[in-house]
């Protein structure tokens, strides 16, 4: 390898035996050099008094900047008292109705952020950055559910019913539901009572819902502190933090048996969602917890099944190795599954 400082003399030498009649390439060879190299060496040495200096921090100043007069100009209107309160976005469009024009809006925009008067204008609140919700691992059933409130529609434009959904993010059981013709928070926790009476064998630890009125409201609050259950309520406006929720609905939603013509009772509504809970729960393969029925992984089934799988599958493959490119499978046990994981748990997973 010819260091920088020896280009010069490689260059020179190779020029020289090309003069005396060698092949370009061969006098490279003998330098141990490629002959693409020497030429992007000769045009480096050709372009070199005209090179610019391409430093990240040197740039040029542009021919058509505003002077310092101008910008203090720009900086004075911005802060007169008809201006104070607004930002460059409103302030511009004025100007432009009283017949002057200063720069443009991005300009504008620029010399407040260049002496730091960039910020929120007027009594607006700024916006808050929310924290991620906590996350909860389940390593068994009824530890953390997670809840949500959907609209059913009905016969009457405009008027929906409202179906109160609670799954068990560890079995995808759903383990309680009600349709009411409104959200309401005492409904919230009358149902919450229900499936802590039914489900009572092992204590709920979480509920963990979005931040509708119904899910903050006194009543229920009050009920999850009386049954000893940890609130948790997702960011505003982000459903990723209640996926299971999200999840579940659709798969309802969108299951052959959801009627096509909407709701005219309560009744019918009601009678709908228990037949469809009762196939989920009961028929549906959930692909979460490796295609068994959320029941069966509720209720402690699921290893065995997968068991069975997995011999079957080993069975299978050592019948006819020639067609197993790799393992079979993954019928594992899933073991324990997370509401909202760290970063270091999601990157894992």
């Amino acid at each position: 390898m010819i260091p920088p400082e020896h280009r010069q003399l490689a260059i020179t030498l190779i020029q020289e035996a090309v003069a005396a009649g060698a092949r370009q390439y061969k006098a490279c060879e003998v330098l141990d050099i490629s002959a693409r190299t020497y030429r992007r060496w000769q045009a480096q040495q050709r372009h070199l008094k005209t090179l610019v200096d391409q430093r990240q921090e040197a740039c040029a100043i542009p021919s058509n900047r505003l002077t310092q007069e101008e910008r203090q100009q720009v900086i004075t209107v911005c802060n007169q008292p008809c201006y104070q309160d607004l930002p460059p976005s409103q302030i511009v469009p004025r100007l432009a109705d009283e017949g002057r024009y200063l720069a443009s809006e991005s300009t504008f925009y620029r010399i407040l952020k260049a002496v730091k008067q960039l910020h929120r204008r007027g009594r607006a609140k700024p916006p808050r950055k929310m924290a991620k919700p906590k996350g909860y691992q389940a390593i068994r059933p009824n530890q953390v559910y997670t809840w949500d409130i959907t609209y059913l529609p009905t016969t009457v434009a405009g008027s929906f019913f409202y179906l109160y959904l609670v799954e068990d993010i560890f079995s995808r059981k759903i383990v309680g539901w009600e349709v009411h013709a409104a959200e309401s928070s005492e409904d919230a926790g009358k149902l919450i009572d229900q499936i802590a009476l039914r489900e009572g064998h092992a204590p709920i630890e979480v509920l963990h819902s979005d931040n509708g009125s119904p899910m903050k409201g006194a009543t229920m609050l009050a009920t999850l502190q009386r049954l000893g259950i940890t609130p948790s309520f997702s960011r505003p406006s982000v459903s990723n933090d209640n996926p299971y929720s999200e999840s579940l609905f659709r798969t309802l939603k969108y299951a052959p048996k959801y009627p096509i013509r909407p709701f005219e009772t309560l009744e019918d509504a009601r009678q709908w969602v228990n037949q469809l809970s009762e196939w989920y729960n009961d028929e549906h393969h959930h692909s979460g917890i490796r295609f068994v029925t959320p029941n069966q992984r509720h209720r402690g089934k699921d290893q065995a099944i997968l068991q069975r799988r997995q011999a079957l599958y080993l069975e299978a493959r050592q019948k006819n190795p020639q067609r197993w490119s790799g393992d079979i499978r993954n019928w594992h046990y899933t073991e324990a599954v997370w509401l909202n994981p760290p970063k270091d748990v999601r990157a894992q997973l």
